[in-house]
């Protein structure tokens, strides 16, 4: 049996208990932006000492689709004004698009830990989120 939710994602303790229940979930998703293809596909598993161990999945890669770079990002992330750490909008929509992307920010953390993508919130106005806001691998993107 099949059952349909309107999660982007199963993650933790909700998708243990649906395998153990043996339940197949497909998750669908909100009418925002193109769907981000599969770059490294799901995690793999491989048996040790007669384990099973599961591998972390990669960090999907941005995609161009269009005349944007697309990445999946934190709902309700701040976007900053150049130069600032001043908040001109938020970026609701998830998947968002993206212009550039910069390593000559302030210090944001994360595997790219002075990385900022320029965009433009869906206020309309334009400036910097922190790539931590940012779930995909933002590499791809072209340096501003």
């Amino acid at each position: 049996m099949i059952r349909r939710i309107s999660a982007v994602a199963v993650t933790g303790a909700a998708a243990a208990a649906l395998a153990l229940s043996g339940t197949a979930v497909a998750a669908t998703r909100a009418e925002h932006g193109p769907v981000a293809p599969s770059a490294h596909g799901p995690a793999t598993a491989s048996r040790a000492a007669g384990a099973q161990h599961t591998t972390p999945a990669l960090a999907n890669a941005c995609w161009h689709s269009g005349s944007h770079w697309w990445c999946n990002n934190r709902s309700g992330a701040p976007v900053y004004q150049p130069g600032t750490l001043t908040v001109v909008g938020y970026m609701n929509s998830n998947p968002s698009w993206f212009v550039c992307r910069s390593d000559n920010g302030g210090h944001v953390g994360g595997p790219h830990p002075n990385r900022w993508e320029w965009t433009q919130a869906d206020n309309g106005a334009w400036g910097w989120m922190k790539d931590t806001d940012v779930s995909s691998e933002t590499d791809p993107l072209p340096v501003c």
